[in-house]
């Protein structure tokens, strides 16, 4: 028997997370034998949690979710730049004694959108929404050679907060209504992408090969995924994303980059 390897996705809630479905799917691909279970826990018992799981012998890893992503950053271990910028985790790994954090996230996106035949080299991008989804992704994004990347948020402090923080990286400013240029690209962020309806920016100019995309994920339609259907041909949600974050994850404990397309395609597959 191989040894098993323990691993699994800490944050609140967490009942819902497809995460323990991904890796298995992972593991019994590559033969690698692992426990992963998703670990419900409170802000408070967080670095206690962390503590106590490495302090197994059989450890490996850890993905981190909403809302520790943050609380994840200011762990003691070797912190990859990109995380570091972001101020965000989302995979632990110990690796000799020592614990090392990284965000997949960004690098998930990207490989996601490269699969669905996006480059985002010399596009006009629009970005909603200022939180952690944002910003995990804008550091790649920053980097993909943009004509321009645009943000919108309710709160116009918050974007400007991003704005100052990616300066450097490239032209990035906030959106204003007498903005009449074409998006090539419109990626959504805003937790109301899911949990409400989405409230579109009637200001926006699109057209029909504009791409969609929603940060978030689910196995129904989301309402930013609804809308934009109304508009485009090229509407994509977060599961794809969901998978190759998650394959960069394995690939960081076990030094293999798993098989993503029959994942993604089992996940379609539940679509309701």
């Amino acid at each position: 028997m191989n040894k098993k390897y323990k691993l699994g996705v800490v944050g609140r809630p967490i009942e819902h997370s497809l995460s323990p479905f991904i890796h298995s799917r992972f593991s019994r691909n590559e033969n690698i034998n692992i426990e992963y279970l998703p670990y419900k826990v409170d802000e408070s018992d967080f670095e206690i949690f962390i503590k106590e799981f490495f302090s197994d012998k059989d450890s490996k890893g850890l993905n981190v979710t909403l809302p520790y992503k943050k609380n994840a950053a200011n762990l003691n271990g070797n912190i990859s730049s990109e995380a570091k910028y972001i101020n965000a985790v989302n995979t632990l790994v110990k690796s000799n004694g020592e614990l090392s954090l990284y965000s997949t996230d960004g690098k998930g996106f990207i490989n996601d959108i490269d699969s669905k035949g996006l480059d985002l080299k010399n596009k006009k991008v629009l970005m909603i929404g200022a939180g952690a989804a944002i910003e995990s992704v804008l550091y790649r994004v920053a980097k993909s050679s943009t004509k321009s990347i645009t943000l919108f948020n309710r709160t116009e402090e918050k974007a400007n907060r991003l704005i100052r923080k990616f300066s450097n990286m490239g032209k990035i400013d906030l959106f204003h209504e007498e903005q009449n240029s074409v998006f090539d690209v419109v990626i959504n962020g805003s937790s109301a992408g899911l949990t409400g309806e989405f409230e579109p920016i009637e200001e926006v100019f699109t057209n029909s090969n504009t791409y969609f995309y929603d940060l978030n994920y689910s196995l129904t339609e989301t309402p930013f995924c609804k809308w934009a259907s109304e508009n485009s041909k090229h509407v994509f949600d977060g599961i794809g994303m969901l998978v190759y974050q998650a394959a960069f994850s394995f690939e960081k404990w076990f030094d293999v980059f798993p098989e993503t397309d029959s994942v993604i395609s089992d996940l379609e597959g539940m679509r309701e």
